[in-house]
């Protein structure tokens, strides 16, 4: 089983000390929300978020999104045998059910996400996702992973395809990939990670790793081939 956690990821509603900004306020009316309750986007509020810390990496829930796409589409989850969570910088986790199919369209995954963050369900009826209030560290000691696996350009050097060397589906795998756009973790994942890996000299975008990441996995464990066979 790989369990992957989208970490430190930015996704988050609308803070305060900007929730009077004319441009939050109009996008707001837009969505028939209060401005706290939308989804902070960079690419629609830029302007309000000048005067944010860490303003220059924060409201990207289409990194979140293309991830979450990207994994739930993957064999390694028809086969049942991948779990995501996403972590965000303010300790928030979600739990993505593997039978999720989320909106294809950003906007209307930022609705999704609204309504979670009002109720801590989504979406109504029939809850797909779940949030709760857990650190980093919280999450991958309630998974007990065997291995735990954090993808950083500043970790060692090795190929992809000796990453997940040794295990087999009945070991308990957990990766972390950053959710955020440039920078370093927020959370110390030196502490909780047994090692700490670099797959290329270039910079590889959070959704790149994710993919190659868990087709690496389908082919450790020769999955690929099995599906093939059938």
């Amino acid at each position: 089983m790989l369990n992957l956690i989208i970490a430190d990821a930015e996704v988050e509603t609308v803070p305060a000390e900007v929730a009077g900004h004319r441009v939050i306020r109009w996008h707001a009316r837009q969505r028939g929300r209060r401005p706290v309750e939308i989804i902070l986007n960079s690419g629609l509020h830029h302007a309000a978020m000048r005067k944010l810390v860490d303003g220059d990496r924060r409201g990207r829930p289409d990194i979140a999104h293309l991830c979450l796409l990207l994994a739930l589409d993957a064999p390694l989850n028809r086969e049942g045998l991948l779990r995501v969570y996403l972590h965000t910088r303010q300790n928030k986790v979600i739990s993505v059910d593997p039978s999720t199919r989320l909106p294809r369209v950003l906007n209307r995954f930022e609705g999704l996400l609204e309504h979670l963050f009002l109720t801590g369900e989504a979406p109504p009826g029939k809850p797909l996702l779940r949030l709760e209030e857990a650190t980093l560290a919280d999450l991958v000691r309630r998974l007990q992973p065997k291995r735990t696996i954090t993808f950083s350009d500043r970790g060692q050097r090795k190929p992809l395809a000796e990453v997940f060397a040794g295990l087999s589906k009945a070991d308990n795998a957990c990766i972390l990939v950053g959710g955020f756009p440039s920078g370093d973790f927020l959370s110390d994942v030196s502490s909780i990670s047994d090692e700490q890996v670099c797959i290329d000299p270039e910079l590889l975008t959070a959704p790149t790793v994710v993919s190659r990441a868990i087709y690496a996995y389908e082919e450790a464990l020769g999955i690929t081939r099995s599906r093939l066979g059938r």
